[in-house]
């Protein structure tokens, strides 16, 4: 199966993002099918810059974004949809 996510370029704690197609079993700093765009999160406010039209024909043929990419596609409404959460709370937090 195809995955839509980000993998990370940069130095440290200078983190810059690649948004990539690949295997989802495989590494996420692996080889990939296509490099769709960027994303650096350290400009105010973070810039994503991808390829709308290549996100839309891989979306057409099966791939899955990653929960964050997919958070990224419906702030840009590339997608219509939720937002999904990302961070999972533990068990002690969500009972208070």
């Amino acid at each position: 199966m195809l995955v839509i996510r980000l993998t990370r370029v940069g130095k440290k704690k200078q983190p810059s993002y690649r948004v990539v197609v690949q295997e989802k079993a495989r590494d996420p700093w692996g080889d990939y099918v296509e490099r769709l765009g960027h994303y650096d999160p350290l400009t105010n406010p973070a810039t994503l810059t991808v390829k709308e039209e290549r996100v839309r024909y891989w979306i057409e043929k099966g791939a899955q974004p990653s929960d964050t990419m997919w958070n990224l596609l419906v702030e840009r409404k590339l997608i219509a949809g939720e937002k999904r959460r990302v961070v999972q709370l533990a068990k002690r937090r969500k009972e208070a």
